[in-house]
């Protein structure tokens, strides 16, 4: 990971008490006013930040693969689906197919995804920061702010306008 992101990340890290603050205050906010000051703070700092510098998200966490997901990336791999589950996914706690392990296995030395063009939906969508109905997902964007420096910026954006 590149060290300006690291540095943001432990910035998040230390400052976690004042983004659950700001996200309680953005709870606060119009759901379609939200969407737009989300949109327009995704686009600001996704001119600055380059996941391909980064992939913290794909060291250290794992995306729900629905069945969908399972069976586009079995298919892609010449695998049935049943093996695919086998070799790469696990059932967490909440009954969901993530990942056995952390890093991602189709993440490469060059944060490259090697299945990039059939990942899963939730990877095609993260960091879910550009969506409609953000209110409904802001528990998991705070969380996203201590694993994505570009979440974090977002929400400190949003937090100086609030």
């Amino acid at each position: 990971m590149d060290s300006t992101y690291q540095q943001i990340l432990t910035e998040a890290h230390s400052r976690k008490k004042s983004i659950k603050a700001a996200v309680k205050k953005l709870k606060r906010i119009k759901p379609a006013k939200l969407d737009q000051h989300f949109a327009e703070a995704h686009e600001d700092v996704f001119e600055e930040i380059d996941c391909l510098d980064c992939a913290n998200c794909c060291s250290t966490t794992s995306p729900i693969f629905i069945m969908s997901d399972i069976e586009r990336l079995s298919k892609h791999l010449k695998m049935k689906p049943q093996e695919f589950i086998e070799t790469y996914l696990k059932v967490d706690t909440e009954g969901d197919h993530v990942l056995q392990s952390s890093p991602c296995a189709f993440l490469g030395a060059d944060n490259y995804c090697s299945v990039y063009e059939h990942r899963p939906r939730a990877c095609r969508e993260y960091p879910h920061t550009n969506r409609k109905r953000m209110h409904q997902i802001l528990n998991l964007t705070e969380r996203n702010a201590q694993v994505c420096p570009a979440v974090y910026k977002i929400i400190s954006k949003l937090e100086n306008h609030l």
